[in-house]
């Protein structure tokens, strides 16, 4: 019986790295989302939404597989400006309270000819899940931090949305006829992930 036991506890040890070595987390002091959008049909208004997490599935070498899930805090919304901000959290955009997360998790790769791919997936926010395509820039090549020991890298991601596709439909009609807000929003996530090694050194880097 203990032969047996013996068996399975290294059958067990000897498979359990190869689940975990393609699990990476999302560093959300390195990473965000950044958006663009028209204002008053004139000039555009950059803003960031912070507090990204989550999870990604990725070999360092095969891109066929990968596999995301990350999560973010429209609570964070950030545009410069106070005031907006505050507006942005309320009732006539995300509604935080109600709305308290955004999230998109992937549904598989879709190759580009010439090289790279876009991921596919599913965007939910402000309560509403579309499907939507992401533009890759990356993965980047697999390095090892010298402070933590941790392996890292990182990607670039892209899309353009229609807000009202998500239900945030808020505008000001111009005395010329135009719009203050834009509908389309261009949206870029960068993601740095890490895995493995030990937090040898703090640091707030």
């Amino acid at each position: 019986m203990k032969s047996i036991l013996s068996l399975i506890a290294i059958s067990i040890a000897a498979t359990a790295p190869a689940f975990a070595a393609d699990d990476w987390q999302i560093d959300s002091k390195h990473s965000s989302a950044n958006f663009v959008i028209k204002h008053m049909m004139v000039s555009n208004v950059h803003g960031q939404i912070g507090g990204v997490s989550g999870t990604v599935k990725y070999d360092g070498k095969n891109i066929d597989d990968i596999q995301v899930n990350a999560k973010l805090d429209p609570k964070t919304v950030s545009t410069g400006d106070a005031s907006r901000d505050e507006h942005l959290r309320g009732d006539d955009f995300f509604q935080v309270d109600k709305f308290p997360d955004m999230g998109f998790v992937s549904t598989g790769i879709i190759p580009i000819n010439g090289g790279g791919f876009k991921l596919a997936g599913k965007l939910t926010m402000h309560g509403v899940t579309k499907n939507v395509e992401l533009n890759v820039d990356g993965p980047t090549q697999v390095f090892k931090d010298p402070k933590t020991g941790k392996e890292r890298c990182g990607a670039t991601a892209t899309t353009t949305i229609n807000r009202k596709d998500f239900g945030i439909t808020y505008n000001q009609v111009l005395d010329n006829g135009g719009v203050g807000i834009g509908e389309e929003v261009k949206i870029t996530l960068d993601l740095e992930l890490h895995k493995g090694g030990e937090n040898k050194k703090a640091s707030s880097n």
